[in-house]
């Protein structure tokens, strides 16, 4: 038969040639070994902390979990337990990293000469700067009230609360069982207000507790009467700073007892 399209006879003895419309196309790479594939990073703690942030930023602390955390970093749970005890310590590992974000106020560059009760109004900003730090993750307040971080950013915030406290003139050991009733307050503080605000009943929560106030029985409960204008008033802020006030002014004239306990 005539035509373009035939092909040449096969030789003696051998294989016809391909056609070329069934020619294999030329390999342009080789294939790609599993061996060549990046190496996921080397596990660290601070590794580990900082995925445990992202996930706590993205999904909540409650979803930190050492099960959450390996998925995250592609590896097995029982890999992470080399650097990490567990859950508890995981959550307090998150909390020391975050210290590191709590600020003096720009106000600590005046000297105490010149602004002799400066050194309060700078700790109460300290405070204040935590307490923001814990507002900010929803569920990280109610984790400190346990957590107990033993970091680099832990020993920086009890050092300069101590440096505040002695620029105030606080006795050394008042001011060493005073942070820790600081940091308590300022943690319980951030506690109740970011489970408040995450209730979908709040409001309605708030007016109940207005109507019983100002309701009260006169015959019956006449202290809460009489202080009803009152019981309830100030802005959050004025609350905040009059409540740490309170407390600096009780650890400075409060000695502590002759036989403290003590745990060294």
């Amino acid at each position: 038969m005539d035509g373009d399209d035939t092909t040449d006879p096969a030789p003696p003895g051998g294989r016809a040639p391909a056609s070329p419309r069934r020619a294999a196309a030329p390999r342009t790479a080789a294939p790609r070994s599993r061996r060549d594939r990046p190496a996921k990073p080397a596990l660290s703690r601070s590794g580990i902390v900082a995925a445990a942030i992202r996930v706590m930023a993205a999904e909540g602390l409650d979803k930190v979990t050492m099960r959450r955390l390996a998925k995250e970093l592609d590896t097995g749970p029982a890999s992470l337990y080399v650097y990490v005890a567990g859950t508890t310590e995981l959550h307090a590992a998150i909390l020391d990293e975050l210290l590191g974000e709590v600020e003096v106020p720009a106000s600590a560059e005046v000297a105490p000469e010149v602004d002799a009760a400066g050194w309060e109004r700078r700790l109460i900003g300290l405070l204040h700067s935590y307490t923001l730090l814990l507002f900010r993750y929803p569920g990280l307040a109610r984790s400190a009230l346990v957590a107990r971080p033993s970091g680099p950013h832990y020993l920086d915030l009890i050092e300069r609360m101590l440096a505040l406290l002695a620029e105030g003139g606080v006795a050394a050991d008042r001011a060493a069982w005073g942070v820790d009733l600081l940091l308590q307050h300022a943690t319980a503080t951030a506690a109740e207000q970011t489970d408040r605000d995450a209730s979908p009943v709040a409001d309605e929560e708030w007016q109940a507790i207005r109507h019983a106030v100002h309701g009260a029985d006169p015959a019956r409960h006449p202290h809460i009467r009489a202080a009803s204008s009152r019981l309830l008033s100030g802005t959050p802020d004025a609350r905040f700073t009059w409540s740490f006030r309170a407390l600096l002014h009780g650890i400075r004239h409060t000695p502590l007892p002759p036989d403290g306990p003590s745990r060294d």
